[in-house]
């Protein structure tokens, strides 16, 4: 391979968690090696994949895309092929066998080695493998894109250790461990001092955050709420995904006090039925889920939540959806993110009897997601002719002064100004609704 023609295609699935170990990949390839990131496979000599193994069919998917690149190599047997992620890690050496054109296997918590894996692949020509569980070494050298980035996620901690039983994460992401508290605010400093106005908290299980630096001094997620929300330039704040088991007072405290903490939620519940919660391992109740929602209302009155639900998990009958049906419309969720259950390799629900038939799990999944859709689109009918904030992220059309915004409730927003608007948030007068996004009008 040419090393002064080094083009990475870099191809992402899943989480928001995996767009930021991604965009840590293209950082340190960039920096460290002087590679060029190019969003044509067709015009790259290395190809990397990124997977997610939460829904069905991941491993289908992933072998599919490896059938689509070896095309590409056998025109160009100079290729390197990488895979990365949560299949990554599940799979292994098993990639290898099934896809001999492959040369990289790398984990979640190993793709900082990245440049030196294919250094190696380049020298010796033989498969590298690493999907060992290195404790945050991946977050040591953590570098920040060099142009201006006005909304910036970054990760606080990795794992999970509810081991629900559905779930394949703290198989691949490994246990929870929370970075220090100093590693993460150097990063947000960083990205302040590149623009960032809003700060997006990432985690497996966000809220369980929890760390203890060399003098013992300790920090919960609620107290690493308040530290950023200290940090002046820092506007707006959200985390994700969070779990009903950790959110604690302390953290409902927050609402009341930190005004930067967005007025939008999303708290995955998974089903309405206790039934199913239990079967699912979700150590909570529908009962402890309402409670929590209530006390954020009361903290932050016009706070708007979304969730998760999985439908059709093996034992749900027409009873228990309906439960899920009831509480998506007692607590008037304003989106979700919703979708058949398909077994995870490994996971104890694998194991469980499947009852359901798939046209039935199918049925249920539109009728769940016709009424979350007239939800949402209730939410935003509200939001018509009111003033709403809106972080200002890009200019979409120079020529027309167009500007593109979201709001605190995720709405994208695009409006017209002829000043220099990037980066601020602004006030925006909504004043057309279309499918996808808010037309709004910004007068100063």
């Amino acid at each position: 391979m040419n090393q002064k023609n080094k083009k990475v295609y870099i191809k992402t699935w899943g989480c928001q968690m995996n767009e930021y170990d991604s965009l840590m990949i293209t950082n340190i390839l960039q920096e460290n090696q002087k590679y060029t990131i190019t969003n044509s496979e067709n015009d790259a000599n290395i190809l990397i994949l990124n997977t997610c193994s939460i829904r069905e069919k991941a491993h289908e998917k992933l072998f599919h895309q490896l059938g689509r690149w070896k095309k590409l190599k056998k025109n160009n047997p100079n290729i390197i092929i990488a895979v990365g992620g949560c299949v990554a890690n599940q799979e292994g050496k098993k990639i290898l066998i099934r896809s001999q054109h492959v040369d990289i296997i790398f984990g979640t918590q190993t793709l900082h080695r990245l440049p030196s894996m294919i250094n190696k692949k380049i020298q010796h020509q033989k498969p590298m493998i690493d999907i060992t569980f290195p404790k945050l070494e991946k977050f040591k050298n953590v570098l920040i894109p060099k142009k201006n980035i006005y909304s910036a996620s970054i990760s606080i901690m990795e794992g999970c250790n509810k081991y629900c039983s559905f779930c394949i994460v703290p198989y691949t992401r490994g246990k929870e461990i929370s970075r220090p508290l100093r590693n993460i605010l150097d990063e947000i400093y960083k990205l302040v001092d590149h623009g960032a106005k809003e700060i997006i908290l990432l985690g497996q299980n966000v809220n369980a955050y929890y760390s203890i630096d060399k003098n013992g001094k300790k920090c919960t997620f609620s107290e690493l709420l308040q530290i950023i929300a200290s940090i002046k330039n820092i506007k707006r704040i959200r985390f994700l995904t969070s779990n009903p088991m950790n959110f604690n007072e302390d953290i409902i405290q927050i609402y009341y006090n930190t005004s930067k903490l967005v007025s939008f939620l999303h708290l995955p519940i998974q089903s309405g039925s206790n039934k199913i919660l239990k079967l699912m391992k979700r150590s909570y109740s529908v009962e402890k889920y309402k409670e929590i929602i209530k006390k954020l209302i009361i903290a932050r009155p016009n706070i708007q939540i979304s969730s998760d639900f999985i439908i059709g998990f093996p034992g749900e009958t027409n009873y228990d959806f309906q439960k899920t049906m009831d509480i998506i419309s007692d607590l008037n969720f304003d989106m979700s993110y919703s979708f058949i259950y398909s077994p995870r390799p490994g996971t104890p629900a694998s194991k469980l009897k499947d009852n359901i038939n798939i046209t039935e799990k199918k049925i249920r999944l539109n009728i769940l997601q016709n009424q979350i859709n007239k939800q949402t689109q209730q939410w935003t009918q509200k939001m018509l002719n009111t003033f709403q904030n809106v972080l200002i992220e890009r200019c979409i059309d120079k020529k027309k002064n167009k500007f593109l915004g979201k709001t605190e409730n995720n709405r994208t927003v695009i409006l017209t100004s002829h000043q220099n608007i990037l980066g601020k948030i602004v006030k925006v007068y909504v004043n057309q609704i279309q499918k996808n996004f808010l037309t709004g009008k910004y007068d100063k």
